[in-house]
């Protein structure tokens, strides 16, 4: 058996901080790689104004794997609700605030990193100032991560493939170190083409997956989101990771089973989310994929809102991790 695994999670977006809330019970050796190719809300104007990297989906990986103060979190989490700053996260501003301090981003995340004394370590996925960019199946193109899913809504169309800009990018190099010493390596819960493609897109960082020893595992999204996974299933899921990575690119998927109650459902489906239903076919195509796949009950629910239920999701990574599936 491993005790404290070394895990890393590779994602961005609320799917990837739910996880490491509950990974940090379980495991100090925790590894958050995370997407920085998000251009909208605060993270989009501080990327515009201080020609930084957008520190949203960091900010919360980090408050995720914090051990302070439960005011501090509170702090770092509010967001303003009048004047210029309307919106904007107070824990972007001081995340902004180091980066001009340190000068660079890296600095500015290790020094947050401290400040907080965070379970593990949090990276972005690039120093790079790339920008995200979707291909429709009807050919069109739409630019910027912030306008994928509405674009995608209004034209009625799937999206086929996403890419960066500039095409070439690298990834830290602590980062790398840290999936090749892997344990387990982990995409998702996350936006399938806005949180956990991009990862996949930077230089080298599908050859430095696949050629690590450590298990991949992608966890399947509860719901669909709109604009981006309409419609799609979990094998349509897999396929989105696979399309930008190679056909052999994973061996676990993880999927829930659990129904959810009409109650908190029928809000989801108003505004155009649904569950992301597991098919019988589905199962013959990842067994054919050789994938094995993991059916559990992994729905949380808080004020209405659906969730993995971090704690049980952590508890089947710690296992697969230790070769028990």
């Amino acid at each position: 058996m491993v005790y404290n695994p070394k895990i890393v999670a590779i994602g961005g977006g609320t799917g990837l901080s739910i996880l490491l809330r509950g990974l940090k019970k379980f495991t100090p050796e925790i590894t958050a790689i995370v997407t920085v190719a998000d251009d909208g809300g605060g993270s989009g104007r501080l990327r515009e104004d201080l020609g930084m990297l957008p520190p949203g989906d960091i900010r919360a990986c980090l408050l995720a794997l914090a051990n302070t103060e439960p005011t501090m979190e509170k702090i770092l989490q509010y967001r303003f609700k009048e004047g210029q700053l309307k919106g904007q996260s107070f824990g972007n501003l001081f995340i902004a605030a180091m980066n001009e301090i340190y000068g660079s981003f890296e600095e500015a995340i290790k020094e947050t990193s401290n400040v907080l004394s965070i379970t593990g370590k949090v990276y972005p996925m690039t120093l790079e100032d790339v920008r995200l960019h979707a291909e429709l199946e009807n050919g069109k193109i739409i630019h910027g991560e912030s306008n994928i899913p509405c674009e995608a809504q209004n034209e009625g169309c799937r999206i086929k493939r996403v890419f960066m800009y500039p095409k070439i990018s690298y990834p830290i190099i602590e980062a790398v170190e840290a999936i090749k010493n892997a344990d387990l390596i982990v995409l998702g819960p996350g936006s399938l083409f806005t949180s956990i493609v991009p990862n996949l897109l930077v230089n080298d960082m599908v050859s430095t997956i696949y050629n690590a020893k450590a298990p991949k595992v992608y966890i399947c999204n509860v719901m669909t989101q709109p604009g981006e996974t309409d419609t799609l299933g979990v094998i349509e899921h897999v396929q989105g990771i696979l399309t930008h990575s190679r056909e052999d690119f994973l061996d676990y998927v993880i999927v829930n089973t659990e129904e959810i109650p009409d109650e908190t459902l029928n809000k989801y489906i108003t505004d155009g989310s649904r569950p992301v239903v597991l098919k019988p076919e589905d199962k013959s195509i990842l067994a054919e994929k050789n994938i094995k796949l993991i059916e559990e009950r992994l729905v949380e629910i808080k004020k209405n809102y659906i969730r993995h239920d971090n704690i049980e999701l952590s508890k089947i990574l710690i296992k697969i991790a230790n070769k028990e599936y």
